[in-house]
């Protein structure tokens, strides 16, 4: 993965509205394989050339779920990080990610309840540009009082 932010946690006392982190992963072959095993998702169109060639994507694509999970990779290694409970996310797929693409994963604060220490984010994918995918998580953000 590639960016330029830092790991770890920042707490529910020091996140502001608008704060964004952000991450770069290239979704490869072998990442596709992975979550189909994990996941049990063996659907052909993420793993059969010839199947996928049949379909309206005219070729293999990604499962959406391995792309939503960069959304948790931010969330969990950077905003707000280690420690944080996830207690919803929104999903809307708007473009297949195909082997090979570059996707860029982002998460950014709308809104947040000190008192519950409850953060809104929201959270998108592109690849060159073009948003893949685009949604909404609310979490529970680690605080110096409690953790």
């Amino acid at each position: 993965m590639l960016d330029n932010m830092l790991r770890g946690t920042i707490c529910i006392e020091d996140i502001e509205m608008g704060m964004s982190r952000n991450l770069q992963k290239v979704v490869t072959d072998e990442d596709i394989e992975m979550f189909a095993q994990i996941s049990t998702d063996r659907n052909p169109v993420h793993l059969d050339d010839d199947y996928a060639q049949d379909t309206i994507f005219e070729g293999r694509i990604a499962h959406g779920m391995l792309t939503a999970g960069l959304i948790s990779a931010v969330i969990g290694e950077q905003l707000p990080g280690h420690g944080t409970v996830y207690m919803g996310q929104s999903l809307k797929f708007l473009a297949p990610v195909r082997p090979g693409d570059m996707v860029y994963a982002e998460v950014k604060v709308i809104d947040i309840d000190m008192a519950k220490r409850r953060v809104r984010l929201d959270c998108h994918c592109a690849v060159g540009g073009k948003k893949v995918l685009v949604g909404e998580a609310t979490v529970m953000a680690p605080s110096r009082k409690f953790d």
